[in-house]
């Protein structure tokens, strides 16, 4: 029997498949991919709210589909920010495994971590200068100072773009007194990041997940590798302040911007915005793999 592999990265907006194989030569090979935008978070991630809770069922049902279909004989799935916070999150898990046979894991926000930069790093090749990974989720995002070395500094922190989105962001455009908020708000919570920044300099942004994947599409002049590519900082700054100023309705009119990232990007580039500067960043690499790639490589090796 071949083995393939499943993972199931359920996150606070979007649920991700990621299924593989192992080559006779020993090659990883990719097969599949896929990500559902459900929205768990979108009535808050204190309690999954009932249209989000069926999404999110229906979802679920799919991806067993495609797992069964693909014949894939190990499964893992995890649960983050949204499940680990939210009142009926082992509802959630037990209805699941009562319908699919799939059992969720739940991982803290560090275990997210260190599968976030395990992912990463095999994307990404990080030298023996500091870089600061950072993947934004719907519930949180994970902070990562890493260098060839292994991992300096790691932790999780409760600001991801749902919950910046629903604290925040109550006019369109956003009105500069809501982003004044953000920052104000990022400067509390950020505290043990903006500390340890100050002890370590790290040149290099590697960004995975969420928003960055918009910023490759639309930034990104230079491609290292197909799951590696480089965004000039200079380039940033103009579509931030473009961002800024667009409404909903406009930002879903554009080309290149996903229509499942129109609502809460405004938050997510004030958050990269104000880590820019803050780390005196130079130049942001964008990874294509993030946690789940992390965990596929620990169920194979």
């Amino acid at each position: 029997m071949t083995n393939r592999y499943g993972v199931i990265d359920l996150g606070t907006n979007t649920f991700h498949l990621l299924i593989s194989e192992k080559s006779a030569a020993g090659n990883i090979v990719e097969l599949f991919r896929e990500r559902i935008f459900v929205k768990l978070g979108e009535d808050g991630i204190e309690t999954i709210g009932d249209a989000p809770f069926q999404r999110a069922l229906a979802a679920i049902h799919s991806l067993k589909a495609t797992l069964d279909l693909y014949k894939v004989n190990h499964i893992k799935a995890f649960g983050t920010a949204a499940l680990r916070t939210a009142s009926n999150g082992n509802k959630f898990i037990d209805k699941i495994r009562d319908e699919t046979g799939i059992q969720i894991k739940l991982i803290p926000g560090d275990e997210e971590a260190r599968l976030i930069h395990l992912g990463v790093i095999q994307a990404v090749r990080l030298n023996n200068e500091n870089g600061l990974i950072m993947d934004i989720g719907g519930g949180s995002v994970e902070f990562i100072v890493a260098n060839s070395q292994g991992v300096i500094w790691a932790q999780s922190f409760p600001i991801g773009v749902s919950v910046l989105f629903r604290k925040f962001h109550k006019t369109d455009p956003i009105t500069f007194e809501e982003i004044e908020k953000v920052e104000d708000h990022l400067e509390t919570i950020l505290i043990p990041l903006l500390g340890i920044l100050n002890i370590h300099e790290t040149p290099f942004l590697i960004g995975a997940s969420g928003t960055f994947d918009v910023l490759d599409i639309i930034l990104s002049r230079q491609r290292i590798s197909s799951i590696h590519s480089i965004v000039e900082v200079q380039d940033f700054y103009p579509l931030y302040q473009q961002f800024l100023n667009t409404t909903l309705s406009e930002r879903l009119q554009m080309e290149k911007l996903p229509e499942s990232r129109a609502e809460m990007i405004i938050v997510a580039m004030i958050l990269i915005n104000f880590i820019l500067k803050k780390a005196n960043i130079k130049q942001i690499s964008i990874s294509a793999y993030a946690m789940k790639e992390g965990i596929l490589s620990e169920m194979i090796n």
